[in-house]
């Protein structure tokens, strides 16, 4: 059932490109801490080489991915097929984050629509490819994406979303650092 592979084969590739959702699951060290898991939408993963993906991470209500990230690298990701031959695939790696003046910045944002609420890019290098069967994933159609985000930040506007970032976005809820910087 399950296949592992050392980096993503094109196959893979081309069913990660499909997609409409993804998770990315993080954890820090400590067994106290806690572990995260997160579900994305939009247009923002890519693969950008067999053992390398990045996606545009916008701002939220909590940043643990990058302090996970920042304290130790782990982190997973998880596309699941709701239409079509079912199939799970997660990528397992070694991830930062990139943020605006970083000098990785301007090379990773091109390969994104970046939009107002981009915090940061997340990078992973990728060990290991999974896949397994996927059988008890249920169909979903897929309705089209949501335009609360858009609308919130547009009533916020630029100064606000740093104060937000400032705010809720500088240390994880086991309070890690992120990574982020003010006005970053």
């Amino acid at each position: 059932m399950g296949k592992f592979y050392n980096e993503i084969p094109e196959q893979q590739k081309a069913f990660i490109e499909k997609q409409k959702m993804f998770f990315v699951a993080s954890a820090p060290l400590s067994a106290d801490g806690h572990v995260n898991l997160s579900p994305k939408g939009m247009d923002c993963f890519r693969v950008l080489s067999p053992n390398r993906v990045a996606y545009m991470d916008i701002i939220g209500s909590g940043n643990e991915t990058s302090a996970h990230i920042l304290e130790n690298g782990r982190i997973t990701f998880m596309f699941c097929a709701y239409d079509g031959p079912p199939m799970i695939l997660r990528l397992y790696g070694k991830g930062y984050s990139v943020i605006p003046g970083d000098e990785e910045w301007e090379a990773l944002a091109q390969n994104f629509n970046l939009v107002m609420s981009t915090r940061q890019i997340i990078v992973a290098d990728i060990d290991m490819v999974q896949t397994s069967c996927g059988y008890v994933v249920p169909y979903y159609q897929y309705g089209g994406e949501r335009d609360t985000m858009p609308k919130w930040v547009a009533s916020k506007g630029a100064e606000a979303l740093e104060t937000y970032k400032a705010e809720k976005n500088m240390q994880s809820i086991d309070g890690l650092p992120t990574g982020l910087v003010k006005g970053s």
